[in-house]
Parts: structure tokens; sequence; C-alpha cells
């Protein structure tokens, strides 16, 4: 077989720009290529509706790849080791209650299934802002993730999305634009982003989930971010928790949406 070399070049340049003027226009747009982003994607995604997500580093899974202190291993509990099982990822029993399982294979199962159910992943994008009007957050203003780190004035494109949800961990970047540019009032008890507090597993992992929901008319917080804005603490290298809150903003979603 004779290879050339424009047309490996065509394959690529066509194939990508199809599929992003394809996500000019979606159901979900996600920010955040994390356990809870990526999982939130899987359900969404799984249930038929046309989800895309936006992470501005290379690789997804967030901080699950290091598991605790570089130990590739994390620990889940007993509530949320169904989801290890709706992916395959295989686990042992440590004591009772506590699950590990290999954080490599965690994240890059996790990445793996959610595209194969259909999430679209656009990596080193970075998301500069949002798209704000009248009934609140409609969609994304994106740009290359090279761009911001050269500090190039580059102009971003836009992409709409019925709903946004802000994976982004504990920076909860999608939220502050919101209150920096914004200066709305947020779901939260004080109105405003509340911090997050040090670390404290047995809290972090029992409010996260009762923290995960729309905080502002058209966003959505899940994971670490959630904990972020509603001002809970840091749970570690447990991610039961960042599973179980991924499910849960994909199941209000699909709800509102279908």
């Amino acid at each position: 077989m004779v290879l050339d070399d424009i047309k490996i070049s065509k394959a690529i340049i066509e194939g990508y720009i199809d599929e992003l003027l394809d996500y000019t226009d979606m159901d979900v747009a996600i920010g955040g290529g994390g356990p809870a982003g990526l999982t939130a994607g899987y359900y969404l995604a799984k249930s038929g509706l046309k989800v895309a997500l936006f992470e501005r580093k290379l690789s997804m899974g967030g901080g699950m790849w290091g598991g605790g202190m570089m130990f590739n291993k994390i620990v889940v509990q007993e509530e949320s080791k169904r989801i290890l099982d709706e992916f395959s990822i295989k686990y042992t029993e440590y004591e009772d209650q506590y699950y590990v399982a290999d954080s490599i294979e965690s994240a890059s199962t996790l990445c793996s299934k959610a595209c194969q159910a259909g999430l679209k992943v656009f990596n080193l994008i970075e998301i500069e802002d949002l798209m704000i009007k009248e009934k609140g957050v409609e969609g994304l203003v994106l740009n290359w993730s090279a761009v911001e780190i050269a500090g190039l004035h580059v102009d971003p494109l836009t992409v709409r999305s019925q709903a946004v949800i802000d994976a982004t961990g504990h920076p909860c970047e999608i939220v502050k634009i919101i209150q920096e540019k914004m200066g709305a009032q947020l779901n939260t008890s004080t109105g405003k982003i509340m911090g997050e507090k040090s670390m404290w597993a047995e809290a972090a992992e029992n409010t996260v989930t009762n923290n995960t929901g729309e905080i502002y008319p058209g966003l959505y917080v899940t994971g670490m971010a959630a904990n972020a804005v509603h001002g809970s603490p840091r749970m570690g290298p447990i991610f039961g928790g960042m599973l179980l809150s991924g499910e849960k903003v994909a199941q209000l979603l699909i709800e509102k949406l279908k």
C-alpha cells in the first residue's frame, strides 16, 4: 500500500471539523473530564442525548490517574460499587465497605466506555466564557488551551447547549465565570461560591450528591466542583462520591430534557 501524506492530513482535518461543526449545537455540554464529568457524559449519552465534553488538558481522568500520592490505587465505598460494575472496572474488597481499584484501569475505562456510549470528547480546549442570555446559560465560549498558555489575543468561538455542567473539580471554574462576570445569585446558602473546606472524607462523600444540581439557570455542578461551590470538604482518593455525583447530574438532566 502506498500512503499519501496529504491524504492522512486531510482525513484528520475533515474528520475533526465535521464533528466540531456537528457539536456547535447539542443537548448538554460538560466542562472538565474528571471522573464525575466522564460518568455524567456516559449516562447522558447512553440515554440518547447529544453531549460533548470539553477538557483543557491532553488527557481525561482528572486526579484519578495518580491515586493517592502517586500510589495508583483508589477506594470506593459500597454505595458506588455498582457503578464500577456498570463500567466493568475490577476491584477487590479491602475490608467491609472499602473496595480498592486500580487508578489507571479506572480512569482509562471511564473514558473509553463513555466515548463508546456516545460521548464526544474535545480535549485541549479551554472554556473561557459562557454564552448567557435572558433564560440563563445557553452555551460555551471556547478557545484552544494553547492560546491561553501562550497568552495570545485570539477571539474564541461559541457552541450552544440546553444545559452546561461544571465538572472542573476544585476550582469550579465555570461557576466562577457566573459570579465574577454576572454578579449573579447562585443556588447556595449564601448566594455565592462558598469555597472548598479541608479534608474530611466522610462528610465530603455524604454531601457531594446532595450538592449536585442546578446552581444557576442552565448551569449544573457535579463532583468536587459541587462541594467547592457549596462550601463542603474535600475527600481525597476515595472516588465513590464522584461517580455517584456524575450519575445524579445525568439523571437530573435526562428527566428535564427527555
